[in-house]
C-alpha cells in the first residue's frame, strides 16, 4: 500500500499535488461525471473537489480509514452539495409571447411625461416672481447668479422665491398623489 497523499498536501509538498491526480483522477472523474450534467460540468466539478480535498487534506487520519475512501466521501458530499444548490436556484422561463406588455422604458417615459405635465401645470400657478425664477432655472438652466442678475433681484431674493416655489411644488403633487390614491382605492371597492 503506497504513501498517502493527503498528509504530504496538508505539508505543502509541491509533488502531492501531481501524485493525488495520477493516483486518484480517474475515480474522482468518474465519481464527477455520474453526477455531471455534461463533462464541462464534470470537470469544474472535478476542481471543485480538488480544491475541497486540498483544505481537508489536514482531517484526513490514516488510522480511521482508507485514504481512497475519505477522498470519495469529501468527493460524494462536495458534488452532493454542488447540486443541490443548483436544484434550489430558481430556473429562468421563457415569458410568453402572447402577453402585451409595453417596454420598461415606454412605461418610464410615460410616467415622467405625466410627472413633468403636473409640475408645469402647478408651476402655472405660482406667484409671478417664484414662477420666473424656477422657470429660468429649470427650464433655461441658469444659476441663481444668473437669474439674480437677469431679473434685477438679490441674489438671497432669488434662493428664496426657488425654495418657496419648490417647496409649492412639492406640496401640490404630494395632494394630487393622495388624491390619486383615495380615487384609487374607492375604485376599488
Amino acid at each position: 500500500m503506497p504513501d498517502p497523499v493527503l498528509p504530504r498536501i496538508a505539508r505543502s509538498d509541491p509533488r502531492a499535488t501531481q501524485d493525488l491526480l495520477d493516483r486518484y483522477g480517474s475515480l474522482l472523474w468518474s465519481i464527477a461525471r455520474r453526477f455531471a450534467t455534461d463533462p464541462a460540468d464534470a470537470e469544474d466539478a472535478v476542481q471543485d473537489i480538488l480544491l475541497d480535498l486540498w483544505t481537508k487534506a489536514d482531517r484526513f487520519d490514516p488510522s480511521v480509514g482508507a485514504e481512497a475512501s475519505f477522498i470519495t466521501m469529501v468527493a460524494r458530499r462536495k458534488l452532493i452539495d454542488r447540486y443541490r444548490r443548483r436544484a434550489a436556484r430558481p430556473q429562468p422561463q421563457a415569458l410568453d409571447e402572447a402577453l402585451d406588455v409595453p417596454a420598461p422604458e415606454a412605461v418610464a417615459t410615460a410616467d415622467r411625461t405625466e410627472d413633468v405635465t403636473r409640475v408645469l401645470d402647478v408651476m402655472r400657478e405660482l406667484p409671478g416672481e417664484r414662477r420666473r425664477v424656477l422657470d429660468l432655472a429649470l427650464r433655461v438652466g441658469l444659476t441663481h447668479d444668473e437669474i439674480a442678475s437677469k431679473l434685477g433681484l438679490a441674489l438671497g431674493t432669488v434662493k428664496s422665491h426657488a425654495r418657496r416655489g419648490l417647496m409649492q411644488i412639492r406640496e401640490a403633487l404630494a395632494r394630487v398623489a393622495t388624491a390619486g390614491a383615495t380615487v384609487a382605492r374607492k375604485g376599488d371597492a
